[in-house]
Formats: structure tokens, sequence, C-alpha cells
């Protein structure tokens, strides 16, 4: 698959098909058996998570990967942490180039909640939150990395009619305000349809359709590897 940069690429398939492994694949959390994956001129393949973190991809997780101990802003903050460079001595020394990092940093991870919703909540612990803004916490915590191409897995899986309307015109002001390129995992078709640029769908990890929604939506292929073949 071969995704263009500024659009929201989704990804689907029935389970078990592969997508949030390729999604970890992506992230450098698996490693392939064979093939390449290239971003910006760069093999992926053989880098650790934080070094294709630092090239500018963030994620979110299909099951919200948040400490409960911690408060929204910690939590957004923890994703700046791979643009810092001040390290443990000047942090600890609270030397003059640390302070402004960190209140750099700060002021971007405030704006981030500004932009999800969340400023209200920024000095609650997470583990108080509902379920809904629990997910715009990953999703802004995703974005505090400052990245230029973001991985979403089901981002809207477990949310209402109204939360999930919410979050997909946060993912499109992504694309359209922020310039970030989305890569989308999603099981709501309903979503998808309206809101991804190109559509991969995969069947037991191979890529069995690409190309836009209205080509997907009555591919042969795709409708049997949902409803099964005819009788």
């Amino acid at each position: 698959m071969t995704v263009t940069q500024g659009t929201i690429h989704a990804v689907i398939g029935p389970n078990g098909a592969g997508k949030s492994t390729l999604l970890n694949v992506l992230s450098g959390l698996h490693r392939p058996a064979s093939g390449g994956i290239r971003f910006d001129g760069h093999e992926l393949t053989r880098m650790p998570p934080h070094a294709i973190a630092r090239l500018g991809i963030a994620r979110s997780f299909q099951n919200v990967a948040l400490s409960s101990g911690q408060t929204v802003l910690q939590s957004l903050l923890l994703g700046c942490h791979q643009r810092m460079t001040a390290g443990p001595v000047r942090t600890g020394l609270r030397l003059p180039g640390a302070r402004r990092e960190e209140r750099r940093e700060r002021a971007r991870a405030v704006a981030e909640a500004g932009r999800f919703g969340l400023s209200g909540v920024l000095d609650r612990p997470v583990a108080q939150l509902s379920y809904g803004d629990r997910k715009r916490v990953d999703l802004a915590r995703a974005m505090c990395a400052d990245p230029r191409l973001i991985l979403l897995d089901e981002p809207v899986a477990g949310l209402n009619a109204a939360e999930t309307a919410a979050v997909a015109e946060l993912i499109r002001g992504l694309r359209d305000e922020a310039g970030v390129t989305v890569v989308l995992v999603e099981h709501d078709m309903t979503m998808v349809m309206r809101l991804a640029d190109r559509i991969t769908v995969l069947d037991f990890g191979r890529c069995i359709a690409d190309g836009p929604p209205e080509a997907i939506q009555d591919h042969p292929d795709v409708l049997r590897a949902y409803l099964g073949a005819p009788a």
C-alpha cells in the first residue's frame, strides 16, 4: 500500500485481517518477516520505535494505553517527551534552557488540549474521565509529538453516535488544519466511507482491494470477505 501525504488513508477488514498488526509493524513494535516500509526516504523495518517516533510518526491505541495515575496534562506532556533535549541533569538543576523547554512543551500540551476539548480537565486524573474523554486524551497525546503521520487504531470503538461524529471531525481537522497524514484502522464503515480519501482492504494479512471509497464499497472481493461467498 502507498499512503499519499496529506490524506486520510483507511485500512479495513474483518476481525483478524491484520489491521492492528500492520500498525504495530509501521510503528516498530513488530518486525516484518519480509518486505519493507519506507517513510520519507527512511527504511523503517529495522528501526526501534523511539527512532521511528522521532521521524514524525505517532499513534493511538485500540485499547486506550494511558497511565490512570497521571493527570491529563501529565499524559499530554509524555507525548512531548521525544522532542525534549535537556536531559535529567539540566532538568534536575533547573537550568534556564531546561526551563524554557519545559514552558514550550507545556504550552504545546495546553494547546492540544484545547483542540481536543480537554482544557477543563487538565488537572484531573485520567482514571476519573469517561471512556470518550480518555480516547480524546490518547489522540491529543499522539498529536503532542508533532507528527507528520499519525496511526489511529479504532479511535471511535466503544463511542456513541455523538462522540463518534465529534472524533471524526477532529480527525478531519488533523488533515485539513494541521496538515497531518492519517492512517486510520476502523470498523465503523459509515465513518470510513465519509472520512477516507483512500481505503486499503485486508483479509488474512493480504491486500484484496485498494482505492477511493466509491470503488471499495461494491468491490466483489470486499463483499465476499465481509459477507461470505454466495451459495
